[in-house]
């Protein structure tokens, strides 16, 4: 029987995500595991013209055992056999230049008799380490457990595995690597330990059959240099700032031209249709809340798209895990760790994927202050109110000669926002007790260069979440604040209405006067105006009055 749902899990920087690109290609959706806010990316595999196969790309970890909310899912996942989730087949992505380390997650895997296939990546990796893998021998390891070797940058491998695949024996039985039932010491932790001691000595002992090494060519010269320049106390910090600044200022250069043309589109668009279309509630409801609400989302698409584009550049080359370590020194003391660090950065495109991508942190006290303090980073949605504060005050020009005086500006305030979310990081800090205690634990991967099409596909991927799942609610919202701002109690909206017609004539106030004048009058006393004068006495110790008490309810879009 050929399968019809195939998990692909392996550990972190193996090269799972190319694999489940090489294998899906555009063909992936993103959702949510049941219950959950941790994301299931799913694709199709075409094994033949007449098959296809769902392939579940599982969150990266180094054990079954769980210990934050992607591995519980993954542990979820494959011991309840009754949920719809449960695979016919796991692809384990293990890392040939790290077999020790990997193996150890393969043969927890191996021992719940879920049928597997071993994918070998790495291998070039291995190759320029001096390390030779006896296939055989590994694969005897495991009663005969079928091993494909596979690139899931070049697409090696890529039909031997779909060969495997289809010709898989579902009904494959096999004896347990080591004799443990993992479901009786999940709750155990000094029993994960003995087991996890059992399985490394039986590994390390099969190894020797397995692995011979080239003491030639046992180092990475290249990752060896370059890591003591990024890794450094000191120069680690100044380069990632640099990178940073200069992120800030293509963003700040490039962005502005296609939002600024998407803005005038759309506002043209609405105008175009307020026009053509017949007077009426529905025409107003497109033209002054649809139009605009659409606009909104997309108009911050060019920012999202750049800065993800150069997140996962980081990512692909292998630099941004050492961010990640070199910032764990500087944020532990607020009270984060360095896997805050990626939440914080994405959520200067927006919160929301911000606060998802903190579900890899192990520790619940520093998964909680990251969620918590992810807002106060400065997000794309603030972009606007910059970019008018900066053309009003800040004057053109450049400092040393080639840096863009505004983009230093707008490098500031984001650099004020993490000032504030690590104030308030090591407030929560103090207040926020438990009993568990936080560790790091991050393996620094060798450098690649990245394949643009992986990183477009990654790219596609994150903009259509935005897009689709933000711009959701954000158009929702968009719709009820126009409403609030265009309707109020009848009788009210013409007593004010009525106050103003009758001292207006032709010649006193122009026609167009005369429509801003209604219009002020019906914002006024619309029901967000009423809002906005409702929350006037708690403001305007601040010197605010219910216009801004206005700008800041429909702020929250």
């Amino acid at each position: 029987m050929k399968p019809h749902r195939i998990a692909l899990i392996g550990n972190p920087n193996t090269g799972k995500t190319s694999v489940f690109n090489l294998l899906t290609g555009l063909n992936q959706q993103v959702g949510n595991f049941p219950g959950v806010t941790v994301d299931k990316k799913t694709g199709e595999l075409q094994l033949t013209p007449d098959h296809k196969c769902e392939v579940i790309d599982l969150p990266g970890t180094y054990s079954v055992f769980p210990r934050s909310g992607d591995e519980k899912v993954v542990f979820k996942v494959l011991t309840k056999k009754d949920e719809p989730d449960f695979p016919e087949v796991l692809l384990v992505v293990v890392d040939a230049s790290n077999l020790e380390r990997n193996l150890l997650l393969f043969s927890q895997l191996y021992d719940l008799k879920i049928p597997v296939v071993m994918l070998l990546s790495m291998n070039d990796v291995a190759e320029k380490r001096g390390i030779e893998i006896n296939i055989q021998a590994l694969s005897a390891m495991f009663n005969g457990v079928p091993i494909v070797k596979i690139n899931g940058r070049t697409g090696e491998g890529l039909e031997s595995l779909k060969s495997v695949i289809l010709h898989f024996n579902l009904s494959n039985s096999h004896p347990e690597f080591v004799n443990s039932h993992l479901e009786d010491i999940i709750l155990d932790m000094m029993a994960q330990a003995n087991d996890a001691q059992k399985r490394y000595s039986k590994i390390r002992s099969g190894l020797v059959q397995v692995l011979r090494q080239n003491p030639l060519k046992n180092t990475d010269p290249f990752t060896s240099k370059l890591d003591r320049i990024l890794v450094h106390p000191i120069a680690g910090y100044a380069i990632f700032v640099a990178l940073l600044l200069l992120i800030f200022q293509v963003i700040f250069n490039l962005a502005s031209i296609p939002m600024d043309l998407i803005d005038g589109v759309f506002g043209q668009f609405s105008q175009s249709v307020k026009a053509s279309m017949p007077e009426g509630v529905f025409t107003n409801l497109v033209a002054e809340g649809v139009i605009p609400g659409i606009g909104g989302v997309v108009v911050f698409v060019p920012q999202i798209a750049l800065l993800f584009f150069f997140i996962t550049i980081l990512e692909e080359t292998g630099y941004m895990a050492r961010v990640v370590f070199i910032m764990d020194r500087l944020v532990r003391p607020f009270g984060l760790n360095g896997k805050s660090v990626v939440p914080m950065m994405s959520s200067v495109a927006c919160a929301i994927p911000g606060v998802m991508a903190t579900r890899n942190i192990n520790s619940w006290k520093d998964r909680l202050i990251t969620i918590l303090v992810a807002p106060l980073m400065s997000c794309s949605a603030r972009i606007p109110v910059y970019t008018l504060l900066i053309a009003l005050v800040i004057p053109d020009g450049e400092v040393l000669g080639f840096f863009n005086l505004k983009g230093l500006v707008l490098f500031g305030l984001y650099a004020l926002g993490l000032i504030s979310a690590l104030v308030v990081a090591f407030v929560l800090k103090k207040l926020i007790k438990t009993e568990d205690r936080s560790f790091f634990l991050l393996e620094l991967p060798g450098y690649k260069l990245p394949r643009m099409k992986y990183v477009f596909i990654s790219l596609w991927e994150k903009v259509r979440v935005f897009v689709w799942d933000a711009g959701k609610v954000i158009l929702a919202i968009s719709i009820v604040l126009w409403a609030l701002a265009s309707y109020g109690p009848t009788e009210r909206m013409e007593k004010a209405i009525a106050q103003i017609e009758a001292p207006i004539t032709a010649d006193s106030l122009s026609m167009a006067a005369y429509e801003n004048k209604v219009n002020a009058i019906r914002l006024e006393n619309s029901y967000i105006g009423i809002l906005g004068k409702g929350i006037e006495p708690v403001i305007e110790p601040l010197g605010y009055d219910w216009k801004i008490g206005i700008s800041l309810i429909t702020s929250f879009a």
